[in-house]
């Protein structure tokens, strides 16, 4: 047996990157992705710079009580004669900001929970998964309501409060592609050199599970947004934050509905368009790292139809010498 030579040891961080590569390949060949990414890519640029593009403030008054859209208001006004746009592309900062920053928390929340308890296992993974059943088993928007009512209605709060509660799903499926990686033969190796617990994680299991965690923190985004804008629309929300929930709840409080103002509660469609595109990338992403994931979306004839195939292909593939010997 021969020793790795320091070529051996210097391409071996290439598997990440071709893991990278490969997976922004299969997301640009996958049209839900695509628009995924157009839709988020557009409201994220909005909220950047849309700020110095609308000529009106938040707290301007430009026109009459729920005045319909115009050339000089695309979207019309609220009930305090302030601009549809200008409220719009503040509630989308803030709802973006809290649900963003509350998805890392929950990312490093779960991941971390996840990988010290799929990697030690033990008690420590008894008591971890407990704890996390504990949280998964409570009822997410009344915890949520009731920790927002105990800590204050303060957007940071709010941002803190999501994040501690949705991290539960993303620390499940970290601590099982953990328990999985672990028992690899290239970690196993390792292992069997002498390397140290923190080089196996770092170096060799945190690279392989980074994805699949980007992927759900992807989804977490969406939940975040959805909890937030319930909250706000509960008045729980900070009173002095525009956010699109906040929105939402001042167009029912005041009537738009009833006074015909739609546009008034245009928030919801935003909601609804940024959660479908998160859902649209997470998705898309799940399948690019995990193949076995899209056996669930095959039915039982498209599944026999791709085996069929593949024997084909594979019986097509053998030269006349292989298929002689086979028949032998």
């Amino acid at each position: 047996m021969t020793a790795p030579t320091s070529a051996t040891l210097v391409t071996e961080p290439a598997a990440p990157r071709r893991r990278r590569g490969q997976l922004w390949a299969i997301l640009r060949s996958s049209r839900e992705a695509i628009v995924g990414l157009v839709v988020l890519g557009l409201f994220v640029l909005l909220a950047l710079v849309g700020p110095a593009l609308v000529p009106y403030g938040i707290h301007e008054r430009v026109g009459g009580v729920y005045e319909p859209p115009s050339p000089s208001h695309p979207l019309g006004l609220d009930d305090g004669g302030i601009d549809m746009v200008a409220l719009l592309v503040q509630g989308g900062q803030n709802s973006l900001l809290v649900g963003f920053t509350a998805a890392v928390i929950s990312m490093v929340v779960g991941g971390g929970i996840g990988i010290v308890s799929g990697y030690f296992g033990g008690w420590i993974d008894s008591v971890l998964m407990r704890i996390t059943d504990y949280f998964m088993v409570v009822p997410l928007l009344p915890l949520a309501i009731i920790v927002s009512a105990v800590w204050g209605a303060g957007l940071m709060n709010m941002i803190l409060v999501i994040g501690l509660l949705i991290w539960t799903t993303t620390a499940r499926l970290i601590r099982a592609e953990v328990r999985s990686v672990k028992e690899r033969a290239y970690v196993q190796r390792a292992r069997s050199i002498g390397a140290s617990r923190s080089r196996i994680v770092f170096r060799h299991i945190v690279p392989q599970i980074t994805p699949l965690l980007v992927a759900n923190t992807t989804l977490a985004i969406a939940s975040a947004i959805f909890l937030e804008a319930a909250l706000a629309f509960l008045g729980l929300g900070d009173p002095n934050a525009i956010t699109w929930g906040k929105i939402i709840e001042l167009g029912f409080v005041r009537a738009a509905v009833s006074a015909g103002a739609w546009w008034a509660i245009l928030a919801g469609l935003c909601i609804a368009l940024v959660v479908t595109a998160c859902s649209l990338i997470g998705q898309a992403v799940e399948d690019a790292l995990n193949p076995r994931l899209k056996v669930s979306h095959l039915t039982p004839r498209s599944f026999q139809l791709h085996s069929i195939r593949r024997q084909e292909a594979a019986l097509d593939a053998r030269t006349p010498g292989d298929a002689t010997k086979g028949a032998r």
